[in-house]
């Protein structure tokens, strides 16, 4: 894709990819120490420009090893997509009571920071994957991005707070190592 097009696509205005909600929900992570896998999940929303449509992304993030845990992709944006973000999350972890799963809504509105990991996630997704395609439809951003979330991101991408390893293999070293 060409830099003036990829300007464009940044140029444009914002898509809403929040819930209007009745009740607040009390933010549980700002004093938190992270110290373990399975401890804070990070969730966020963002949109996809296709040529005629946006589509919509939803992704869970384990907090501590930055690794995509689930997420799904669809052209509505309701509650299912979340839902079902979730639902994928916990058939691929095996969790214990005590998992905080944090969403931007449950921080200061309009504040990006409170939700920081899940929303460094969504800018590399876009920066490397999502700015550099222009999907056909959904089911090419979706080939595409699994791609990117499964194979690159959590298998081949550093982390430099991670001790230049992808989640992956931060997960697994933290595991052989017999922490919990």
């Amino acid at each position: 894709m060409r830099e003036d097009n990829l300007l464009c696509l940044r140029k444009r205005g914002w898509v809403k990819t929040t819930f209007p909600s009745t009740q607040a929900y009390p933010n549980l992570i700002p004093n938190m120490t992270i110290s373990s896998i399975n401890q804070l999940w990070v969730a966020d929303i963002t949109y996809i420009r296709l040529r005629d449509e946006f589509i919509y992304l939803a992704d869970i993030l384990d907090a501590f090893s930055q690794k995509c845990i689930g997420w799904e992709l669809r052209e509505h944006l309701d509650t299912s997509l979340p839902l079902s973000a979730l639902k994928k999350s916990l058939v691929a972890r095996y969790i214990q009571p005590g998992l905080i799963h944090h969403l931007d809504q449950q921080a200061r509105k309009g504040n990006p920071y409170d939700n920081a990991r899940a929303e460094s996630f969504i800018k590399t997704l876009k920066y490397e994957e999502v700015y550099l395609c222009e999907y056909q439809n959904i089911h090419e951003a979706r080939q595409k991005i699994d791609c990117f979330i499964n194979e690159m991101y959590n298998e081949d991408r550093h982390h430099s707070s991670l001790g230049y390893l992808p989640p992956s293999v931060f997960e697994e070293k933290f595991l052989a190592a017999g922490r919990t």
